[in-house]
């Protein structure tokens, strides 16, 4: 297989919003990446099971859907501020800061944990029937395809349990104990 040639993109979203007080006018989501492609499963292929070399293209593809579909933007700590370069060991473990709205407060959710609580069947089978709390998309993920679906699961599971379980749900009207951003309504 030939080498790959490092890329180098970048994502940003200015959306407004109040985080603890203050208004955010500049970009609040924001990815970017320097690596090569053969770089980008390296850590997530050498903890996987014994992978076929298919396997591995999956996982390959669940990571480049994690980092191009947002996933880190809200389920890795402090990922949009160091505009994306964070450590992949700390990726998709979940976040502190919650996400408040008419809905009460929300929390990223460990994804790594949450994962490993599932079989692939079961994941396919979530994944197109839940519908969390806001702001998560999950009519994003309801739209994927299948093999989309089973990368993220592999690539997840790849990447092996880390982390700790996201705070639980606030309602309405209670306070919460650290930082969260405000959205209007």
């Amino acid at each position: 297989m030939a080498a790959l040639r490092p890329k180098r993109w970048m994502i940003s979203i200015g959306v407004p919003m109040v985080v603890s007080g203050c208004t955010l006018s500049t970009p609040m989501f924001s990815m970017s990446s320097t690596s090569s492609l053969a770089n980008l499963s390296s850590s997530a292929s050498s903890t996987a099971r014994a992978a076929s070399p298919r396997d591995g293209n999956l996982i390959q593809h669940g990571r480049y859907l994690v980092q191009t579909s947002g996933c880190n933007d809200c389920h890795t700590p402090g990922y949009a501020a160091a505009e994306g370069r964070v450590d992949e060991k700390l990726w998709l473990t979940g976040d502190n800061v919650g996400w408040s709205g008419p809905w009460g407060t929300t929390y990223a959710t460990n994804l790594r944990l949450f994962m490993g609580k599932h079989s692939e069947a079961s994941w396919l089978q979530t994944a197109r029937s839940f519908k969390p709390r806001p702001p998560m998309p999950w009519f994003n993920v309801h739209a994927m395809s299948e093999r989309d679906l089973r990368a993220l699961y592999r690539y997840i599971r790849a990447l092996g349990p880390a982390g700790e379980p996201a705070p639980a749900y606030v309602p309405p009207g209670h306070k919460t104990k650290g930082p969260s951003i405000q959205f209007p309504g």
